[in-house]
């Protein structure tokens, strides 16, 4: 991996986005019209997402995901030097106000959205437009190598990455009490569309006409510390424009009935993946897990 990085990702990195997406056309074309990487998954879960499309309908949505997760691909490549000027520029924060309001109250906050639009160029934009510390939780690539790559890669503009065994101990931190040091103030960042490693604590739900375990990490959290629960929508406006929106899905999470955070988050979701399903990550095996027989 390190020859790859230093022989073909990085290179790749510097080029200008034009020329980048030049490649992104040439890898739609590979990709989809030749080897149809994962065409089986996707075209799998559109129709069980959608069973009210026809065959041609589904592959009107599969072709235009295709040409924009190759683009993802692209933009994540270039991630890895993109300068903050250009990342400004192509990511922009609609609502600051939203989160800046529990700021100014010394408040931390849960920041829940799914893997729409580009998420990546989201997690390195997001320290530069809002005043909270924002946080991600990534389980660590089984490769050393390119693990401290894309953990450089994401915090270079100032976000903190945590793995998954640390969310505890980071969480303590963002706890207010009445004695001791001020506490971070953290925006820390749930993704609720990842499939959960155990089923058996998860949230059953139904999500794209589908049983679905959603993870339930962030109602948890929200609950014991108290912080307000804010869903983020990553809309594509153009090629490599970007542009997120905070909508509060509540400021008193104990004041809500067990799973109704989460839920609201999965509905919220949902309703944008509707909307607009070109932009969601359908190569995703997201439908692992059966719910357990009562």
């Amino acid at each position: 991996m390190p020859i790859a990085y230093a022989f073909v990702i990085f290179p790749l990195s510097v080029l200008p986005m034009s020329v980048l997406y030049g490649l992104s056309d040439f890898l739609f074309w590979f990709l989809y019209r030749v080897i149809g990487y994962r065409k089986a998954v996707v075209i799998s879960n559109l129709q069980k997402s959608f069973p009210q499309k026809s065959a041609r309908e589904i592959e009107q949505i599969a072709e235009p995901f295709y040409r924009h997760f190759c683009d993802l691909i692209v933009e994540t490549i270039k991630s890895f030097t993109i300068s903050q000027t250009e990342i400004q520029s192509r990511v922009r924060l609609k609502n600051p106000e939203v989160t800046d309001h529990f700021f100014s109250q010394g408040r931390s906050v849960i920041l829940a959205g799914g893997h729409y639009g580009n998420w990546e160029w989201f997690a390195e934009a997001i320290a530069l437009q809002i005043r909270h510390q924002p946080i991600g939780i990534y389980t660590p690539l089984s490769n050393a190598f390119m693990d401290r790559k894309m953990k450089a890669s994401r915090t270079r503009f100032g976000l903190r990455m945590i793995p998954k065994k640390s969310v505890r101990e980071v969480f303590a931190q963002t706890a207010a009490t009445s004695r001791g040091p001020r506490p971070l103030l953290a925006a820390t960042i749930f993704g609720l569309d990842q499939s959960p490693g155990d089923p058996l604590k998860a949230h059953w739900t139904t999500f794209l006409n589908q049983d679905t375990a959603v993870q339930f990490g962030a109602e948890k959290y929200a609950k014991q510390y108290d912080l307000p629960v804010v869903f983020c929508v990553i809309r594509k406006l153009a090629r490599g424009r970007y542009e997120y929106e905070f909508k509060l899905i509540t400021e008193y999470p104990s004041e809500t009935a067990h799973g109704e955070i989460t839920e609201r988050v999965t509905q919220m979701l949902e309703a944008e993946i509707v909307r607009d399903p070109r932009f969601w990550l359908w190569t995703h095996r997201r439908w692992k897990h059966s719910r357990a027989p009562k």
